[in-house]
């Protein structure tokens, strides 16, 4: 199995930890009865722990998209190397680390640590679209 889809794997994971670490504090703050009903309710603003997890969520769900398409991409074009893997890897302990930064609320180091994840993105993307050049 091409190593991309490892990493795509391990994505799928983090992305369980993301939606269960956040569903967590949101129950923390609401209740069991609000985590099993139909949340049609009006609700106080999340406390900022839970806040910054749910945006943490959202911001991974904006880049797992480019990840699937470019390391599916990779293999199905048939362009893996040991630089797509390593974009990937790169891409994925970035994300990785994001996590408890955001968490956290620490700043500056979160957003480089985002960078970094878009620079792997990058060397996953490069040979598809330098792939008929």
């Amino acid at each position: 199995m091409a190593i991309e889809i490892r990493i795509l794997v391990y994505a799928a994971i983090l992305l369980l930890v993301h939606v269960f670490t956040e569903a967590h504090y949101k129950t923390k703050q609401y209740g069991a009865k609000w985590n099993m009903g139909a949340r049609d309710e009006d609700l106080p603003p999340l406390n900022p722990i839970a806040g910054r997890l749910g945006r943490a969520r959202g911001n991974y769900l904006e880049t797992l998209p480019i990840a699937i398409i470019a390391l599916l991409g990779v293999v199905v074009a048939d362009k893996t190397s040991e630089w797509t893997a390593l974009g990937g890897w790169i891409w994925l302990v970035a994300r990785i680390v994001y996590l408890p930064l955001y968490w956290a609320g620490v700043p500056k180091v979160r957003t480089l640590v985002f960078l970094i994840s878009l620079v792997g993105l990058g060397m996953v993307i490069w040979p598809l679209i330098w792939a008929g050049a």
